[in-house]
C-alpha cells in the first residue's frame, strides 16, 4: 500500500481486512510502498509522516507481527538493486502495454512524467520476486502487474539459469481477494473510491472522525427513485447497500428484509452513518495507541526489515550470481589467466 494520504475504506474491504483474515495461513510480507510513492510529485515531510502512519494503520487493522512480516520498502535495499537488475532483463515492450501507466499518464502533464511512473511495474515486480513469493493477494485490477511478474521471472530463468531445475525466481500466482463490497467513490457509483481524487467527499477515510463520516454519508450522491434495492441500474445504491453489507456483516439477503420497511435514502443514511462509526471506532482507538508508543511501531518495523533482509539479501544475491556479477568477500575466483 502506498503510503500517500489516508488509507481509505476501499483500500480497508479491498486489501487490508482479508490481509488479516488469511494471515494465519501463510507466511506473510506487508510491505509499506514508499518507494512507489515518490513516482508522482510528493512532499518529502508527508511522505515521512505517511509512511509510518501506513504502518501505524496495518497494525491496527488487525495485521500481527507475530505471524506477519511488516516493513517499509526503503529499509530493504534490495528491492531497489533488483529493480535494475531486472529493468536489464524486462522489455520496453511489455512496460508500454500497461493499462494504469497509461491511465495515470494522462492525469499528469506529459513533461511531468516520470520514468519511474513507466518503470514502477519491475520494482513491483522485484517486491514480489526477491521474497520467492507463491502467492500474491491482488484485486483484478492488478491482475496484469502480476502477470508482467510471471513473465519477468520466467524469462530471467530462461535466460540465466543454465540449470533448469534450479531457477531463480518461482512464478508467483494471484491470490484474487473477493470482497463483498467494491467500494466505489461517495459522488460517483461508477469510480472506484481513490486517495489520489480530488474531492475528499468521495471517500471515507478509516481515520474520519464520526462528524467527518456523518457529513459524508449525508452528502454523498445517491438517486431519485423511490425505495431501495440492488439494482444493477442503481450504481449509487448498490454501492451504498454494499458498505452497510461489509460494516454490519450482514448478508445481501438480510439487509433486503431490512431496507424493505424504510421510506428512502433518509432513513437508510443515518443507519449507514452508525453502521460506518461503529465499525472504524475500534480500529480508530488501537491506532491512536499504536502511534503515541513510537518506540513499538519503530521496534516492530526494524523486526520486519531484518526478517526481510535475510530473505531478500540472499534472492539478490543469487541473482546476481546468476547474471556473472561478483559479489563482495568472494573467496573463489574464477581462472584469470
Amino acid at each position: 500500500m502506498q503510503p500517500t494520504g489516508q488509507l481509505h475504506l476501499g483500500n480497508y474491504l479491498g486489501a487490508v481486512r482479508q490481509w488479516v483474515a488469511n494471515q494465519e495461513l501463510y507466511d506473510n510480507y506487508f510491505c509499506v510502498v514508499d518507494l512507489h510513492a515518490i513516482t508522482a510529485p510528493h512532499v518529502p515531510k508527508e511522505l515521512t509522516k505517511d509512511t509510518y502512519r501506513t504502518a501505524a494503520l496495518y497494525l491496527a487493522s488487525g495485521i500481527d507481527p507475530k505471524c506477519s512480516k511488516i516493513f517499509v520498502q526503503s529499509h530493504v535495499t534490495a528491492h531497489a538493486e533488483l529493480q535494475w537488475l531486472l529493468n536489464c532483463a524486462t522489455p520496453m515492450g511489455w512496460l508500454e502495454k500497461m493499462i494504469q501507466y497509461k491511465e495515470k499518464a494522462q492525469k499528469q502533464d506529459a513533461e511531468r512524467v516520470s520514468v519511474g511512473l513507466f518503470d514502477y511495474p519491475v520494482l513491483m515486480a522485484a517486491d514480489i520476486l526477491l521474497y520467492q513469493s507463491q502467492l500474491v493477494p491482488v484485486g483484478e485490477d492488478q491482475r496484469q502487474h502480476l502477470e508482467l511478474t510471471r513473465d519477468i521471472a520466467r524469462r530471467f530463468n530462461d535466460l540465466y539459469c543454465k540449470n533448469k531445475e534450479r531457477k531463480t525466481f518461482v512464478e508467483p500466482e494471484a491470490l484474487i481477494l473477493k470482497s463483498n463490497a467494491r467500494v466505489m467513490s461517495l459522488q460517483d457509483g461508477r469510480s472506484k473510491m481513490s486517495k489520489s481524487a480530488e474531492n475528499d467527499m468521495s471517500r471515507i477515510n478509516l481515520l474520519d472522525p464520526p462528524d467527518v463520516i456523518a457529513r459524508k454519508i449525508k452528502r454523498c450522491k445517491t438517486d431519485s427513485i423511490k425505495g431501495l434495492s440492488y439494482d444493477p441500474e442503481r450504481p449509487e445504491a448498490i454501492n451504498l447497500l454494499g458498505i452497510y453489507e461489509a460494516m454490519t456483516g450482514r448478508t445481501r439477503e438480510e439487509v433486503e428484509i431490512e431496507i424493505a420497511s424504510l421510506g428512502g435514502w433518509g432513513d437508510f443514511k443515518p443507519l449507514l452513518t452508525e453502521a460506518l462509526i461503529a465499525h472504524l471506532e475500534p480500529l480508530q482507538k488501537r491506532y491512536y495507541e499504536i502511534v503515541s508508543d513510537t518506540e513499538y511501531l519503530t521496534s516492530v518495523l526494524r523486526e520486519g526489515q531484518e526478517a526481510a533482509d535475510e530473505v531478500a539479501g540472499a534472492t539478490l544475491a543469487s541473482t546476481k550470481r546468476a547474471m556473472g556479477f561478483t559479489l563482495a568477500g568472494d573467496k573463489k575466483l574464477p581462472k584469470l589467466l
